[in-house]
């Protein structure tokens, strides 16, 4: 295959995936506004939301104050966002164009779909009920395509490098919404464990569809550690960083045998899951959440850079 072909399957999935991660922090964000406060208490829920999709500079360049009407209109519908839910699909649909023959026609339809569909939404004109559609659209036309890709792609190159795209991006997604609930978006007079302190973790799982298997799991009340043992090490939820890395280091695998070669990225891969493998929520927490997840994200964009030089580029 060529690297031009695998870069534009890569990035296909990239934007897909990031365009559905930013309509859960959407979401989320939104419901955690919803939430009773003490009095004289103010939280930060707007810029939260700007920090965990990792553009809070590009966000004070254009505007003064993180609000409900400026992030929304950054986040989603805004030219000026690179990484707007908007930008994400538009340029989702030319990566989809320039490897049209590598798509399936139900991969194809749902990207089309999607941007099309988009033209519907002003984003300067939105209610609230629109929003919500809004937000449901995006989630729904990044299953469609993920779906499509799985149940119609054959299980070759193409198939692994649009995967690669997903895994990495939905990892670093997942990273930075733990890091953003456990070091930014509590007040400071709130206590850790108090009603404030469990809608909020209740909403971020909910953000990434996990209320219903944390239940299943662990069968008990929401508590800060649980969640982030779901969330980074438990391989049964898909969303995890240990399920991301072990997909990852497969499909990886599966490039290096399928060419015949092995290179830094696949080193790289097995190296962050097998740290994953032996890592405990205790020895996580000791040494701090945010700097495992600081390291964590480092590593993954490190991954990033690696498979670009391997194979994109």
């Amino acid at each position: 295959m060529l690297s031009r072909t695998a870069s534009n399957l890569y990035w296909l999935s990239r934007n897909m995936e990031r365009a559905e991660c930013l309509a859960r922090i959407l979401d989320a964000t939104s419901r955690l506004t919803s939430l009773p406060q003490a009095e004289g208490e103010t939280t930060n829920e707007w810029n939260s939301a700007i920090a965990t999709a990792a553009c809070m500079q590009s966000f004070k360049v254009n505007y003064e104050e993180a609000n409900e009407q400026s992030v929304i209109e950054f986040l989603a519908f805004s030219p000026y966002n690179p990484a707007s839910i908007r930008n994400c699909l538009e340029t989702a649909r030319q990566n989809a164009r320039a490897v049209r023959t590598a798509l399936t026609v139900e991969m194809w339809d749902a990207i089309n779909g999607a941007w099309h569909e988009l033209k519907k939404f002003n984003g300067k004109q939105l209610s609230h009920d629109d929003f919500t559609r809004f937000l449901s659209f995006v989630k729904q036309a990044s299953l469609a395509y993920d779906g499509s890709a799985y149940r119609t792609m054959l299980r070759n190159d193409a198939y692994w490098f649009s995967r690669l795209g997903i895994l990495i991006e939905r990892a670093d997604a997942t990273a930075r919404i733990l890091d953003v609930k456990y070091h930014v978006l509590l007040p400071e007079k709130e206590r850790v464990g108090g009603p404030l302190d469990y809608f909020q973790w209740a909403s971020i799982l909910r953000s990434v569809s996990a209320l219903t298997s944390y239940y299943w799991v662990y069968q008990e009340s929401v508590k800060p550690w649980l969640v982030a043992d779901l969330l980074i090490l438990n391989r049964q939820m898909p969303r995890s960083l240990a399920s991301c890395y072990e997909n990852l280091s497969r499909y990886l695998d599966d490039l290096a045998q399928f060419y015949g070669r092995q290179g830094n990225s696949q080193r790289l891969a097995r190296a962050m899951l097998t740290k994953l493998s032996n890592a405990t929520m205790e020895d996580i927490f000791q040494a701090g959440l945010h700097e495992f997840i600081g390291s964590f994200i480092a590593d993954n964009n490190r991954l990033g850079a690696a498979i670009a030089e391997q194979y994109l580029t």
